[in-house]
């Protein structure tokens, strides 16, 4: 691996991410989040892929018909172990997201209102996202920038925007279960981790069915995603409305 080939898979996974995460702050700019916190949810999004890799390669291994078979995140292995891969892919990023996200972000000062839950939740997700794809540009590009560029392009479309919209569903779990009873509490996150779950397979299922198109996998997410930024109009229309314009939550 060459430097100009590090680079182009880093600025490839990066530009994705940051792209929506600056169109996520720019949607809370009403009462916007300490930048440290930000910078701290997506570093931590983006460390949790190393501890997914490892589960998927247990969770490949253990569907593989030959346990010494090699698994890798090309359409090869979902050919091969087939829907219970992609559920137990999806299954392993959304909860590990979801983890991490509980155990070094929700619980702090800064998400003291309820928007703030799909917030940081989406930026564990991009952060997510960005390692995710910086690997895959590794794997499958051919060390030129024009490559890079492509693959970049297509995880902008598609799967940077699927790891937003399924970790926004236990954003908006959480944040209209919130001051609700902790027994509420607890049923809302496992139903949003659920709807997360089942976002991200139906899209990988999309992906890799050979009667569908990418188009329609694409076309798929971004239904998804418009409803997630009009529910999230919905959400900060709540928080607000009895609030002046100059003034946030305490």
């Amino acid at each position: 691996m060459t430097l100009p080939v590090l680079g182009y898979a880093l600025l490839g996974g990066l530009l994705p991410s940051l792209v929506w995460l600056y169109f996520i702050l720019k949607e809370d700019a009403r009462c916007p989040e300490p930048k440290t916190m930000i910078a701290f949810a997506f570093l931590v999004g983006m460390f949790s892929v190393f501890f997914a890799i490892p589960l998927e390669q247990i969770a490949c291994t253990r569907l593989a018909l030959d346990s010494t078979a090699a698994c890798s995140l090309g359409q090869a292995t979902w050919n091969a172990f087939g829907f219970n891969a992609m559920l137990s892919w999806a299954l392993i990023e959304e909860t590990l997201k979801y983890i991490v996200a509980a155990a070094f972000v929700l619980w702090r000062p800064a998400v003291d209102e309820a928007p703030d839950y799909v917030v940081y939740l989406i930026t564990v997700a991009l952060g997510f996202a960005m390692a995710e794809n910086t690997l895959y540009i590794l794997n499958y590009s051919d060390g030129s920038l024009l490559q890079g560029s492509i693959l970049s392009d297509q995880r902008f479309l598609g799967a940077t925007l699927l790891h937003l919209v399924s970790s926004a569903s236990i954003g908006f779990a959480l944040a209209f279960s919130d001051f609700k009873h902790p027994a509420i509490r607890v049923a809302a996150a496992a139903t949003g981790l659920i709807l997360a779950v089942s976002l991200h397979t139906a899209f990988n299922a999309l992906i890799m069915n050979e009667g569908a198109s990418t188009f329609t996998a694409v076309f798929f997410v971004w239904i998804v995603a418009v409803i997630i930024f009009a529910t999230f109009e919905v959400l900060k229309y709540f928080q607000y409305r009895n609030l002046p314009t100059n003034i946030c939550p305490s």
